[in-house]
C-alpha cells in the first residue's frame, strides 16, 4: 500500500497542475526507509488510508486522488531531488513531507511559485511565520510544545531543568524552540547535553529532564536515567512519539509525560480516530499510532478542501478552499486556517503509566 507509484506514465494524461479529468495528483517525499522512517512512514500509511476511503466511495467530483510517494530516507538533499522530480512532472501540491531540515531545504523549489506544501510533519517554528507563506501546517510548533512542558513541570515545582538531545536536524529544531521558549517561562536550564551524556545530564541534578530524540533513542536514555536512580519527571515532545515510546519502554516508561498534537490513537471517542482504526484493521496494518493518526487527518483535511472547490481544481484556488477552513470539523477534529496558515493549536501531554499504557 505504501509503495511508491511509479512516475512514469502517472502523470501521462495530468495537465500542468496535477489535475485531469479522472485524477487529483499530490507529491509526496518521505522517508520511507532509514531511521526517520519510523515517523515518516506510518504518516504516508495513513495518508494513503484516507485516501483509499475516499477513493473507493467515487473520489472527489468524480476523480480519484494520487498520493504519489519517493523515499528520501530522512536526507534533504534527497527530499529536493524528488521535489524537483515532484514538481517537474505536475502535481496539484505537495504534502505531508517529514523532518523540519527536509522541509527547509526543499522549500526553495515553491518558494517563488504557485504550488504549496500541504501538512508536512516539521515542527520548526519558522515555519509557521512570514518566511514560508506556501506551507500549511497542520500541527503547532515546537514552542507551543515547550510551553505546555514548561507549565506542566512548574505545578510539580520543577524548576530546574537538563535536556538530553539527539543530534538529527529535527531534533535540533526541536532544542532550538525548547531552550529559547522554556528559559523565556522561567525554567531555570542547568545543562544540555548530548543525548549519550546522562551522567552529565544528572551531575547537574535536574528536578526534570527533557529527552528529545525520535521513540528508540528516547527509550535507551530514559532507561538509563531511571537505572541511575533519576525519579523526577521526564518529558518528550511529539516526535518521541507517546505510543511508540511507550511500546519501546513498556513498565520502564511509567511517570513519562510526552507531548501529542492529535488525540489518542487509541481512544474511540472522535470518529476520524476510530474510523482510522477501522481502515488500518482492514489493512492489516496493525495497531495505528500518533503518526499513523497525523496523516490521516492531514489527509481528510486536504480532501475537505478540495471538495469546497466548486470549479475545476487548481493551485489557487486550492488555497483559497484552504483559507476558507474556519473552525471546521472534520471527523470531531477542529481544524481552522481563517487568516493563518496554521490548522491545530491542540498541544495535550499523555502520561505512561507503570503498565507501559498510555493514559491522557
Amino acid at each position: 500500500m505504501v509503495a511508491a507509484l511509479l512516475l512514469g506514465g502517472v502523470f501521462a494524461a495530468q495537465a500542468e497542475d496535477g489535475v485531469s479529468k479522472t485524477a487529483v495528483v499530490l507529491g509526496q517525499s518521505v522517508a520511507l526507509s532509514g531511521p526517520a522512517a519510523t515517523l515518516g512512514l506510518p504518516f504516508s500509511q495513513g495518508a494513503r488510508l484516507y485516501f483509499d476511503r475516499v477513493n473507493a466511495a467515487g473520489g472527489i467530483n468524480g476523480r480519484k486522488i494520487e498520493l504519489v510517494t519517493l523515499d528520501d530516507a530522512g536526507s534533504p538533499a534527497a527530499t529536493v531531488a524528488n521535489t524537483q522530480k515532484l514538481l517537474a512532472q505536475g502535481v496539484l501540491s505537495l504534502f505531508g513531507y517529514y523532518g523540519s531540515p527536509q522541509v527547509t531545504a526543499a522549500y526553495p523549489a515553491i518558494k517563488d511559485g504557485d504550488a504549496l506544501l500541504f501538512a508536512p510533519m516539521a515542527a520548526a517554528d519558522e515555519f509557521r511565520g512570514a518566511l514560508y507563506p506556501n506551507l500549511y501546517s497542520l500541527r503547532p510548533g515546537y514552542s507551543e510544545e515547550a510551553a505546555a512542558i514548561t507549565r506542566h513541570a512548574e505545578t510539580l515545582g520543577a524548576r530546574k531543568l537538563a535536556i538530553l538531545h539527539a543530534k538529527d536536524g529535527e531534533s535540533l529544531a526541536a532544542l532550538d524552540s525548547a531552550e529559547r521558549t522554556m528559559t523565556s517561562l522561567g525554567a531555570n536550564l542547568l545543562v544540555k547535553a548530548p543525548i549519550e551524556a546522562v551522567d552529565k545530564a544528572l551531575a547537574a541534578r535536574p528536578e526534570s529532564v527533557l529527552v528529545i530524540s525520535d521513540p528508540r533513542g528516547a527509550a535507551v536514555a530514559i532507561r538509563e536515567l531511571r537505572a541511575k536512580g533519576f525519579r523526577g519527571p521526564i518529558y518528550g515532545f511529539s516526535n518521541t512519539g507517546e505510543s511508540l515510546l511507550a511500546e519501546q519502554l513498556g513498565a520502564a516508561g511509567a511517570g513519562v509525560v510526552v507531548v501529542r498534537v492529535v488525540p489518542r490513537s487509541e481512544g474511540a471517542r472522535l470518529a476520524v480516530v476510530r474510523e482510522l482504526q477501522a481502515d488500518a484493521a482492514a489493512a492489516n496494518l496493525g495497531k495505528p499510532n500518533v503518526y499513523m493518526l497525523e496523516g490521516y487527518i492531514a489527509a481528510r483535511v486536504y480532501a475537505e478542501a478540495l471538495r469546497r472547490i466548486a470549479k475545476e481544481p487548481t493551485r489557487a484556488r486550492l488555497r483559497g478552499a484552504l483559507d476558507g477552513l474556519d473552525n471546521v470539523s472534520v471527523g470531531g477534529f477542529r481544524v481552522h486556517f481563517a487568516e493563518e496558515r496554521v490548522a491545530s493549536k491542540l498541544v495535550e501531554l499523555s502520561l505512561i503509566d507503570s503498565q507501559g499504557r498510555v493514559r491522557e
